[in-house]
């Protein structure tokens, strides 16, 4: 069996978490707490995991010698050869799951999350559906026990969604949901077509992590801030007032709307807040191309350029293009049920980061931020 790395700094890392969790005044600071609670469970599992490890092999040493051992006796080479394929397939579980908990965590997976969903080619039939996804996302969200605040939002004339934002907030949201990003393609007889004719209609979506201000710092005098009265359904107060914000960052290029909120004050919080995350993924993503020699994830790199998932309605099931998965039980997908969609996706992810760190020197990563 392939020996695992070496698991020292990884002990060592947990006796100093013991200790720490041992001290009085440990609780003082829950967020804290909390904090370094999630590591050394983590760091546990993996320890305990690396010595079963170490366990089950000698096991199957033991198993296979016994087999092939010439001089035993029938029955107990018969019960040996029994054990092996068991023993085989626990000591690759074991192996894989210590591998995967030694890959240091990607920056961005705890934060919480901006997801931008904008209608694309297919004119009001792509708006529809971009409201339909919106709502699966927040469906989905719903059932993760996440919260979801609304940013922004722009109407169609039959009630779709031309753009809309959204903050979604709590555990492990960028982690589940970055996969996301991309051209959405649906497949299917929209509500305008009289003949009955199947439309092919695409929407983006964007997903960002929430930035905070000591990630981004923006220059006030880069941004041209415009006040304007905001658009929707009718007889809305948040319709009466210039509330609706618009910020210009100059140096990038980008703008950002918000007016879902009837305070100017909260709209250009929002507005901030999505500009910050958005130029996070910009210097993401200028890191990421440093890195020209690495190769291209199976997954992508969750370009919105890329039709990365078609939703197929006449029959009944959505396809990711990424990893070649097919799930059936559209109506059940668009009420929110996407967790296998996502499930593997993280899958393809992690097989793919095993075979790139397979035979590496492993060391510990710590978390970005010093809990002790």
């Amino acid at each position: 069996m392939d020996a695992l790395p070496d698991i020292s700094p990884f002990q060592r890392r947990l006796d100093e978490l013991d200790a720490q969790m041992a001290e009085p005044s440990f609780y003082a600071n829950q967020r804290r707490a909390a904090e370094v609670t999630r590591e050394q469970q983590k760091l546990r599992t993996m320890v305990d995991d690396h010595r079963s490890y170490g366990q089950v092999a000698r096991e199957l040493h033991d198993a296979m010698a016994l087999a092939a051992e010439a001089s035993g006796g029938a029955e107990l080479r018969e019960l040996a050869s029994a054990e092996i394929p068991w023993l085989e397939r626990r000591a690759r579980e074991l192996r894989e799951a210590v591998l995967l908990a030694m890959i240091p965590p990607e920056a961005s997976d705890s934060r919480n999350t901006v997801m931008e969903i904008r209608a694309g080619t297919g004119g009001e039939e792509a708006a529809l559906f971009a409201a339909e996804l919106a709502r699966c996302y927040q469906r989905y969200a719903d059932s993760q026990g996440w919260k979801v605040q609304p940013m922004n939002s722009s109407y169609s004339e039959r009630g779709g969604l031309r753009d809309v934002g959204f903050l979604i907030s709590g555990t492990d949201v960028y982690k589940r949901l970055k996969w996301e990003s991309g051209v959405h393609r649906v497949q299917r007889v929209p509500v305008t077509e009289a003949s009955g004719r199947i439309h092919t209609s695409t929407v983006t979506v964007a997903v960002l992590p929430e930035a905070e201000e000591v990630d981004i710092q923006i220059n006030p005098q880069d941004l041209e801030i415009t006040v304007c009265r905001a658009s929707g359904p009718g007889g809305q107060g948040v319709n009466t007032t210039d509330s609706a914000v618009q910020i210009l960052h100059k140096p990038s290029g980008l703008i950002v709307q918000c007016a879902d909120e009837r305070s100017q004050i909260k709209n250009k919080a929002s507005a901030l807040t999505v500009l910050r995350s958005r130029l996070l993924k910009l210097k993401e993503d200028e890191e990421k191309a440093k890195y020209a020699a690495e190769r291209r994830s199976q997954i992508g790199s969750g370009d919105r350029s890329e039709r990365i998932r078609t939703y197929n309605f006449p029959q009944n099931r959505v396809t990711d293009h990424r990893i070649g998965f097919t799930l059936h039980g559209l109506p059940q997908v668009m009420e929110g049920a996407i967790g296998p969609l996502i499930d593997a996706l993280q899958k393809a992810h992690h097989d793919e980061r095993l075979a790139a760190l397979e035979g590496r020197s492993y060391e510990l990563v710590r978390p970005s931020a010093e809990l002790g």
